[in-house]
């Protein structure tokens, strides 16, 4: 099972240390929620999203009681709506802003959206145009009658093959929260669909964008970076991706990186490997298309990342020595990485090879890339 560090690192919950003896010491834990409420509307945050004991508040709340060891029940924290008072407003939006401070959020706003985001109830929705088609299903835009938009992941009850990825993916992404993971939203069926909902990321994926313009190498750096971010985060968290490319890597209008498409990933218990699988692919370790590795672990996200990086600089699927399909898996399989060009600046291609060393043992996780001056600018 996960450690109980890792447990937090992935659980949606908050946490409130610092201003928990703040409450107590005066007396703000009965004004809670209307505090809470005004710095929300001093951040100019849609306080619907708030309203009543809402997760923010009960989690917030859970924190406190169990500090201070007393009892405190809504009651306690109700009241009326003071969304409108200014009195709170300067003493509330502190609050909020600590609040986002040591959860890690930019700023208040940041956390704002982040709690819009995870609240988004979707009812009576619509579907719209397709975004894309993949192995299991199709992608579609959809919005609700309140006017959100968000994109619908729908597959065929009758499609055997590919309700066991959906489904999978469901399971993952419904215990994952991080700004570089895929937001999910929920799911949906009627008597012919399976449908999950998931953040709408209209820029498209990294391989759309790398046809449309080359990037520079300070791009793939930024990207790189944000990458690792998100599998240090899924690795803590005891999930490997497992078909990570520049296809399944979503970016927003203003840079922002989001894994996806985690129809194939896994949840593992510590020290656990995956048995090796009999196939291979361009972005695949050789640890994991071998059968007689012994098995694989995280790490093999590392040499697809490699492999992923080579993929945005060259704006090619990572290429090999090897034209013939069964040469090529063979060379796969013994370690052979992808062609490394000597065009590239020497601190891409030195953090390129170390997501490409052979041994598994020898190659760097995601925590310890992230202190590589490639990524590090």
């Amino acid at each position: 099972m996960p450690s109980s560090s890792k447990q937090a690192a992935c659980s949606s919950s908050y946490s409130f240390p610092d201003y928990a003896d703040l409450f107590a010491q005066t007396g703000m834990v009965q004004t809670f929620r209307r505090v809470i409420e005004a710095a929300a509307h001093s951040a100019g945050y849609v306080a619907q999203y708030i309203g009543g004991v809402s997760g923010l508040t009960a989690n917030i709340v859970q924190t406190i009681r169990k500090k201070l060891g007393s009892p405190i029940q809504n009651e306690e924290i109700g009241g009326a709506d003071v969304s409108s008072n200014p009195e709170y407003h300067d003493s509330g939006l502190q609050c909020l802003e600590e609040f986002a401070r040591v959860n890690h959020y930019n700023d208040v706003h940041s956390l704002a959206l982040k709690i819009s985001r995870r609240r988004l109830a979707i009812t009576n929705w619509e579907k719209g145009g397709l975004i894309g088609r993949g192995s299991y299903g199709s992608v579609y835009e959809g919005s609700n009658e309140k006017g959100s938009f968000f994109a619908v992941k729908e597959v065929s009850l009758s499609n055997e093959k590919g309700l066991g990825p959906l489904r999978n993916e469901i399971a993952i992404l419904k215990r994952l929260d991080h700004d570089n993971i895929i937001q999910y939203y929920g799911t949906d069926k009627d008597e012919e669909k399976l449908y999950m909902f998931l953040e709408l990321v209209s820029h498209g994926t990294l391989e759309q964008a790398y046809k449309k313009c080359p990037f520079k190498e300070s791009q793939v750096s930024h990207y790189t970076r944000q990458i690792l971010q998100g599998l240090k985060y899924l690795h803590d968290c005891n999930v490997i991706h497992r078909d990570l490319k520049c296809a399944n890597i979503l970016v927003t209008e203003s840079g922002n990186i989001k894994l996806a498409d985690f129809g194939l990933s896994k949840f593992m218990e510590d020290g656990q490997s995956l048995k090796p699988i009999s196939r291979s692919s361009y972005w695949m370790a050789p640890e994991v298309a071998n059968p007689k590795s012994g098995g694989y672990d995280f790490r093999a996200d590392t040499w697809s990342l490699g492999c992923t990086v080579v993929e945005m600089l060259t704006r090619k699927y990572p290429q090999y020595h090897f034209r013939d399909e069964w040469a090529l898996g063979s060379a796969i399989r013994k370690g052979t990485g992808p062609i490394i060009p000597d065009s590239l600046s020497q601190t891409s291609k030195d953090f390129i090879k170390k997501c490409l060393q052979p041994d598994p043992n020898k190659r760097p996780t995601a925590s310890e890339l992230l202190a590589h001056p490639f990524v590090k600018g």
